[in-house]
């Protein structure tokens, strides 16, 4: 097996196993929350700065959309489609985190779309953390921001996918 080979299996292997590990905390964060927490009385802790609410989300981030949840199956599903072809390019482990937090965490919603109430595709996102000032989310939600900040970071750092790093020219340098 060539180099080259076993980098790019080390790096989808990274991917599936934060994946696998994102989503497998989602879907049992997910039953603990639907088997001990109500949806009138959230449990508070840390002097209330976290609590624990259940709520059954249908829409997207901050409940928009709730009448499109059809939309965020299909877009999600075509999220991680694009994720995992492109992932194919990986040579170092930061994108591999990133990509594999960013499909454990839109598995795990999409897991929820597909199998929950009222029906396949349809179905509402169990969210149970809750911190002041924002709104209620959960595991996966963690693992999709998680993974979108690493992105970020990697970008402005300049770390490609194949891991060569983008320099400033010359030019950049005296403006900025």
């Amino acid at each position: 097996m060539s180099e080259l080979s076993e980098v790019r299996n080390r790096h989808v292997g990274l991917i599936a196993a934060l994946a696998a590990v994102a989503l497998i905390a989602d879907l049992v964060t997910k039953q603990i929350a639907l088997a001990n927490f109500s949806l009138a009385e959230p449990v508070s802790i840390l002097g209330g700065f976290l609590k624990f609410t259940r709520v059954s989300n249908s829409g997207a981030a901050f409940s928009l959309g709730e009448d499109a949840t059809w939309l965020f199956s299909a877009a999600k599903i075509v999220v991680i489609i694009v994720i995992l072809w492109i992932s194919r390019r990986v040579r170092v482990p930061i994108w591999a985190v990133i990509f594999g937090l960013l499909v454990g965490g839109a598995s795990g919603n999409l897991v929820d779309r597909v199998f929950r109430p009222p029906s396949p595709f349809q179905g509402a996102v169990i969210d149970w953390i809750q911190l002041p000032n924002w709104p209620v989310f959960n595991i996966a939600d963690m693992a999709v921001v998680c993974g979108g900040a690493l992105a970020v970071w990697a970008s402005f750092r300049g770390i490609n996918l194949d891991g060569s790093i983008e320099t400033k020219s010359a030019e950049e340098e005296k403006k900025g």
